[in-house]
């Protein structure tokens, strides 16, 4: 079975380098839930604003949320599309994992009855 990517290379890199933080998945996941302003995310997290802005950055390079204007804050949205993209690419990899395990369960099935 061949791996079929809707995503280049630079893209999975980007999706999975994003989603390597706990801070950037946490992210992702209140904003999949509702619009959060970059003020609200920074108040979550023990870390500087500027430091959210990054992580952010990070994600809408990644194409994992989008950040729009709405009135003086920004607000950040997750990209649903993408992580169903990220997740297609990961249901692809197990499909080639369990294949091999089912060849290599079946070649050690015909030792056996040798």
């Amino acid at each position: 079975m061949v791996v079929e990517l809707e995503l280049s290379d630079d893209d999975v890199n980007r999706i999975f380098r994003a989603l390597a933080d706990a801070t950037r998945r946490d992210i992702v996941r209140r904003t999949l839930v509702a619009d959060v302003s970059v003020s609200q995310l920074a108040d979550a997290y023990v870390m500087s604003f500027a430091a959210v802005q990054k992580h952010v950055a990070v994600l809408e390079e990644a194409r994992l949320v989008t950040k729009q204007p709405r009135g003086r804050e920004r607000m950040v949205r997750g990209n649903p599309d993408r992580i169903r993209q990220a997740q297609r690419l990961l249901t692809q990899f197990e499909h080639v994992w369990r294949s091999r395990i089912d060849r290599l369960d079946a070649l050690l099935d015909e030792d056996h009855d040798n």
